[in-house]
């Protein structure tokens, strides 16, 4: 069974870095497409960084340059960056899976965690 355990948020004032971390069981990590998405209160949940099983990234415009999605196959972990973090920024950010290839930003996940919470305080 799939299982996926975000960490690594918190509260960081604007301009600040926070790593997120998420923990990934019961699949074959490094054949998944892997993804990280966020939702702040009142908006829906959008995508912010997606990486494929050959490493290729997206990013969502609004995290370009900032963000860094990255993966360690051998310990079944992926990795959010974010750097020069902005208010705008805060929501709940969720890990996501999924065993199908894809292109770019949006695209369907099967697989999802429960969120780990970013506040940037201006």
């Amino acid at each position: 069974q799939v299982h996926l355990a975000e960490s690594g948020g918190g509260s960081v004032q604007a301009g600040g870095s926070l790593r997120l971390s998420c923990a990934a069981y019961g699949y074959t990590h490094s054949m998944y497409c892997m993804g990280w998405f966020r939702q702040a209160p009142g908006k829906e949940r959008e995508g912010v960084a997606v990486i494929d099983a050959d490493g290729s990234t997206s990013y969502a415009d609004s995290v370009k340059g900032r963000f860094t999605i990255s993966r360690d196959n051998a310990k079944n972990t992926l990795i959010l960056q974010m750097n020069s973090l902005k208010p705008e920024d805060t929501a709940l950010y969720f890990c996501a899976a999924d065993p199908r290839p894809g292109s770019g930003i949006p695209r369907p996940f099967g697989y999802w965690g429960r969120g780990t919470q970013v506040t940037v305080s201006s």
